[in-house]
């Protein structure tokens, strides 16, 4: 079974449905107790890094996602879920993250050239930097839907796969049982699918 962690921020049931297309038992909750006994936890989000850390935290779920992580759970991050696994955001001032992976979130208007539309939104490519499990089942090129304005930087010992836009950018990282894709799967079609489903195996 599969925690889907419900804390006010994402589109918890298109992703619940995209795991069920696989057919992986998914919950979406914020019960300790339920996430507990889940063998994966997957932490979705979308809008803002600073009032998604801070229901995160008001909800009992950063802690909870912290153990659960330190205990060798499998656990991906997906877009702002991803980014808050990081260890600080700099989205309208400085934000604590979960200190999961090392690194900061920054905005893409800093590394990109002028001209290029912000958020970054549509289908990009991976490129793979490291053999990663979560990619086993698809090749480097194979395109993946975004959406987002910040990226994770400052981590390039923990970057899996980047995408180009303008700037090489981070589109997936891992530490150790940790995995976060700022794209997001359950909307990238074929290829997200496959994604997921190698990260239900790990």
């Amino acid at each position: 079974m599969i925690a889907i962690i419900d804390y006010g921020v994402g589109n918890l049931f298109s992703l619940k449905s995209s795991l069920a297309e696989i057919g992986a038992e998914a919950v979406v909750t914020s019960d300790k107790k339920v996430i507990a006994e889940c063998d994966r936890i997957i932490l979705p989000g979308v809008g803002a890094f600073e009032d998604a850390a801070r229901k995160l935290r008001e909800s009992g779920m950063a802690e909870v996602v912290k153990k659960e992580a330190a205990a060798g759970k499998p656990l991906l991050g997906i877009c702002l879920g991803m980014q808050l696994m990081f260890d600080k955001g700099y989205e309208y001032g400085e934000h604590e993250g979960l200190g999961l992976i090392h690194g900061n979130v920054r905005p893409i208007a800093d590394v990109i050239p002028e001209g290029y539309k912000i958020p970054h939104i549509g289908w990009n490519l991976l490129n793979f930097t490291k053999k990663s499990p979560l990619f086993k089942y698809i090749k480097e090129g194979d395109y993946v839907y975004f959406v987002h304005s910040y990226y994770a930087a400052d981590c390039d010992e923990s970057v899996i796969a980047t995408t180009e836009y303008g700037a090489d950018l981070t589109a997936a990282a891992a530490n150790g049982n940790v995995y976060g894709c700022q794209f997001h799967p359950e909307k990238s079609g074929k290829v997200g699918m496959k994604i997921l489903k190698a990260f239900v195996e790990l």
